[in-house]
């Protein structure tokens, strides 16, 4: 190879190793992210109450290494005992009887290594979203807590939404379901959005229907087969197939669903809790990739 070769050979190169640079400037990361109903710590349930699970379900976390996760029915001593064990962790989110420590919680716990929150907060699901109160028809009071969060090393962000929806009134269900929409297109409008929680629906419902005319149903979106049984609540039942898909996980946007699966870990014939935890692995991207 003579000089003048060799010199466009390597100017060629450098091109080339240029042009690569410029596109990967912004790599797609993948995040796993997690919804999981902990079951509230039920002292009259001697069999499944927090300090039988609580070990149990902090090493499912620890071990399926989401970066994002959201839980319901945590009570405050329930999530500050995952915080404490998941140090890289904290969390959003209040009490649904006063707004601060009191009643269930939402909790939408993130990495904090990896994610920055940019605003967060938490409104209930009722007429008044700003303030204490059971809503329509609804057995008790529900919430929704979420966080703008921006990724540390891509920029990237996403808005993140976790609530758990009434299980007894179903029209509560149905206004639930618009105002979350409203909401995330107030917070969210263009923006990259996931919404997951214990939505007490089933896929053949109402507001099921409501929710999938924005937003996809990661199950639905998955490039691979999703893994796992379609169902997500055992009741605590090992010894009979659950039947209902009641917990969802819901994106909208620059976003990838790469892998779905219902986690079925269990340890000396019982669960956790009596959800399965919903798992999801995402690829955040630039809008006009």
């Amino acid at each position: 190879m003579d000089i003048l070769t060799r010199t466009r050979y390597w100017i060629l190169l450098l091109w080339c190793l240029q042009g690569y640079s410029v596109v990967s400037s912004q790599p797609m990361h993948t995040l796993r992210v997690i919804t999981y109903n902990i079951k509230f710590d039920d002292t009259r349930d001697p069999g499944n109450n927090w300090s039988k699970r609580k070990e149990h379900v902090i090493g499912l976390l620890r071990f399926h290494q989401p970066v994002i996760f959201g839980v319901q029915e945590g009570l405050f001593h329930q999530v500050e005992d995952i915080k404490k064990e998941l140090t890289a962790f904290e969390y959003v989110g209040a009490g649904r009887d006063d707004g601060r420590r009191q009643g269930e919680f939402s909790a939408l716990f993130y990495n904090k290594e990896i994610f920055e929150v940019i605003r967060s907060g938490t409104f209930w699901l009722s007429e008044t979203p700003g303030k204490p109160k059971r809503g329509w028809d609804a057995a008790l009071p529900r919430i929704c807590t979420w966080a703008e969060l921006e990724h540390k090393t891509t920029g990237h962000s996403l808005t993140v939404f976790n609530t758990h929806f009434d299980h007894v009134g179903a029209k509560a269900r149905e206004k639930s379901a618009a105002l979350i929409l409203e909401k995330i297109e107030g917070l969210s409008p263009a923006g990259t959005v996931v919404l997951m929680g214990d939505f007490n629906f089933t896929p053949n419902s109402a507001p099921y229907q409501l929710i999938t005319k924005s937003l996809q149903d990661a199950r639905h979106a998955v490039r691979e087969q999703p893994y796992g049984p379609e169902a997500t609540f055992n009741g605590f039942e090992f010894a009979e197939a659950p039947s209902r898909r009641i917990d969802f996980i819901f994106t909208k946007g620059a976003v990838d669903v790469v892998r779905y699966g219902v986690l079925t870990d269990s340890q000396d014939l019982a669960y956790p809790s009596d959800h399965f935890p919903v798992v999801v692995d995402l690829n955040i991207h630039d809008r006009d990739r």
